[in-house]
Parts: structure tokens; C-alpha cells; sequence
């Protein structure tokens, strides 16, 4: 059936999008961890970064938001440190 077959390819397209935001975002936080135990002088912007990206991830729903704000509270953390 051709309706299968094209959520077949929009389910892969969708798939693939959502891997390249959902690794961007673990990178960004990944990032943010390592600036905030080297004391980096842009440790706040690069924290920041990392919280856009998990807000983006949240709105996009690849994450629920109280696990969003589970990581945004623990990126906090990093900044009051």
C-alpha cells in the first residue's frame, strides 16, 4: 500500500532528525559538564547553550518536559558551583 510505504520514508526521515537533536543536545550538556570542572571562562555561556538546547529538545517532544527540567536543574547546579 502506498500510504505504508510513505510512513515507512517519513518514519526514517523523522528518526534520523530526531537522533542528530537528540545527540546535539547530549553534546551540549556533555560540553557544559566538562567547562564547569575546568572552571572555563565561558562556562556560563556554554551552560546556557546546553539549557537552549535541552528546551528545544523538550518542545520538539524527543524528551518529556519533567525530565527536561531535571536536566536544566542539574545544569543549573553547575552554574551556582
Amino acid at each position: 500500500i502506498k500510504s505504508a510505504k510513505k510512513r515507512v520514508l517519513v518514519n526514517q526521515t523523522k528518526a534520523a532528525r530526531n537522533k542528530s537533536r537528540n545527540s546535539a543536545m547530549k553534546t551540549a550538556i556533555k560540553k557544559a559538564h566538562v567547562a564547569a570542572e575546568t572552571n572555563a571562562a565561558d562556562k556560563e555561556a556554554v551552560v546556557r547553550a546546553a539549557i537552549k538546547k535541552v528546551d528545544q529538545a523538550c518542545a520538539k517532544n524527543l524528551i518529556h518536559k519533567n525530565n527536561a527540567a531535571r536536566k536544566k536543574s542539574a545544569l543549573a547546579k553547575l552554574l551556582a558551583d
